[in-house]
């Protein structure tokens, strides 16, 4: 249940953080380490928690763009790196960096927990 409620947490406070306009890219990961920290659990939990809800927050939202410009944009930006102009491969590669980011953030949030409570 609080696996659960971690990754629902996460990845609701991390789109709110998307919204602010004066947060960077990475104010997701300041929500990540809150939740962390306040949803008990074992690291290795936590980050599993900080990385679905971000790879499943900014997939979505990565492919919700895609289909809006009709892939367009997302062709473009994969030619320019080096996925082979691979859309499918630019929106599993943004969700990875994401999830990774909040992952950590989220492992660090649980490590300062127990830090705290010893």
């Amino acid at each position: 249940m609080k696996f659960t409620t971690a990754i629902i947490l996460t990845a609701l406070l991390g789109f709110i953080a998307g919204l602010l306009s004066f947060s960077p890219w990475w104010g997701f990961a300041i929500t990540s380490l809150l939740v962390a920290v306040l949803v008990h659990q074992k690291p290795w939990k936590a980050f599993l928690a900080g990385f679905i809800a971000l790879f499943l927050l900014w997939g979505g939202l990565a492919w919700w763009i895609d289909i809006q410009n009709s892939g367009v944009l997302s062709v473009r930006i994969a030619s320019i790196l080096p996925l082979g102009g691979n859309k499918i491969l630019l929106i599993l590669v943004t969700a990875f960096v994401g999830a990774l980011v909040s992952g950590l953030a989220a492992l660090s949030g649980s490590y300062l927990r127990a830090s705290s409570h010893k």
